[in-house]
């Protein structure tokens, strides 16, 4: 590479360019892959999709590795996009307890052992959502179907539930609050304010009577009162804001089935991202999915399918369904205009729901203007692995954020690291 070449080419950019670790097996040009991903003017935006059972891996991995794979069962209904994500075999966090890990998808970090770990157990969503602040209403928005799973967490170790009512997240995007409620709302931000006041305050003045481990504890509380105080701020600047004209009919209250919420939810979270209203989404799909609406056995009891023909036929249906409507999302996104500018992220903590592992976790990454390379398999072998903390970390910093580390990571996602 010559050397005016090479002064294009700075260390922040290096780091920020997930597009390198996707895109240049031998880093051999940086002329595509990096400058199509660093010079994008457009805010950033990630989605993060998540299910708490994960997906059969028999049906989910491509067998052979690079862009000419012969898509898998569970990848048929996305195929039409396969030049826009890259499948990824062999990443997990190295860690266990089945379903009790599962939470640790997007932070590498189980909330019991996150003691020694800056940011603890906090999600990669969350860590974003830090990062774009108040540049949109919501710094993010975490969806759900019948009920949450905990997929979510903030820098001090609370888990955020998601929002599981469409009619309810539709409100928070386009209804807008009468005099009334934006004055009761200043109100209870205000109050809410001077309450965390007198707590911090109160906090402190004990510090100096508290021994090493109690200090710690009050750490990690005024940590908390922070983040809650950034919140409240956010929330007093866009107070007086009017929401955007919604594009499409007022949503109802009503009872839906649960195979109706998720496309419905997809929706809202395309329109929040185009309207600009967040810069950061997740959409969680818990244990509990209610697959009688598909006239299937239990979802649960159907991940623990025994190996059975039957029942992994089953399994396969609610899966296919689950792509069918990830599909239909990517599908937004790209008519949208914004799906160069959102990186996605699907997958699970779960790597085996019939066997509790957490090992070989079922992953892909969508859009963000890189050049994906089909199906990466990376190394098996123990003491060569990857962590999925390195993808992570080069993924917040395509976001912009400037950190060096991030979970169990030991580096950024790097293909020298792909043998």
């Amino acid at each position: 590479m010559s050397s005016s070449a090479s002064a294009l080419i700075d260390r922040r950019h290096f780091l920020k360019g997930l597009g390198v670790a996707l895109a240049l097996p031998a880093f051999e040009s940086f002329k595509s892959g990096l400058a199509a991903s660093a010079k994008t003017t457009n805010p950033r935006k990630l989605v993060c999709v998540g299910s708490h059972l994960g997906f059969w891996p028999g049906g989910f991995f491509p067998e052979t590795s690079g862009k000419d794979y012969r898509t898998s069962q569970t990848l048929k209904p996305i195929d039409r996009h396969r030049e826009d994500f890259t499948v990824f075999s062999n990443l997990d966090h190295d860690v266990n307890g089945g379903h009790s890990a599962v939470h640790s998808f997007l932070s590498g970090v189980k909330k019991s052992e996150s003691g020694g770990f800056a940011g603890k157990n906090m999600t990669i969503d969350q860590a974003a959502a830090e990062f774009s602040g108040s540049s949109a209403r919501y710094p993010s928005i975490t969806a759900g179907i019948g009920g949450g799973t905990d997929m979510c967490w903030t820098r001090s170790g609370v888990n955020i539930p998601p929002v599981s009512n469409p009619a309810r997240l539709f409100e928070a995007l386009f209804v807008n609050a009468d005099k009334t409620r934006i004055q009761q709302e200043r109100e209870r931000l205000r109050h809410r304010g001077s309450v965390l006041d007198a707590l911090r305050a109160s906090a402190k003045s004990m510090g100096g009577k508290l021994n090493a481990p109690d200090r710690d504890k009050l750490d990690q509380y005024l940590t908390s009162v922070r983040d809650v105080e950034k919140r409240l701020q956010m929330s007093q600047e866009w107070l007086d804001r009017p929401k955007p004209k919604a594009p499409i009919k007022s949503i109802r209250d009503e009872e839906r089935m649960q195979i109706e919420e998720m496309p419905l939810m997809y929706d809202l979270l395309v329109l929040a991202l185009q309207t600009d209203s967040t810069r950061v989404a997740t959409f969680e799909i818990p244990m509990g999915f209610k697959t009688s609406e598909l006239d299937l056995d239990s979802y649960h009891g159907l991940s623990h399918h025994g190996k059975e023909e039957g029942r992994l036929e089953q399994l396969r249906t609610v899966e296919k369904y689950f792509m069918e409507q990830f599909g239909g999302f990517l599908d937004q996104l790209k008519e949208a205009g914004i799906f160069n500018d959102t990186l996605v992220v699907n997958g699970s903590g779960m790597g085996n729901a019939h066997t509790h592992s957490n090992k070989d976790l079922p992953l892909l990454i969508a859009g963000g203007g890189l050049d994906h390379q089909g199906h990466l398999i990376c190394p098996e072998e123990k003491g060569k692995r990857i962590p999925l903390s390195n993808l992570w970390l080069s993924s917040l910093q395509w976001f912009g954020l400037e950190v060096e580390q991030f979970g169990r990571s030991t580096g950024t996602f790097s293909p020298m690291e792909i043998g």
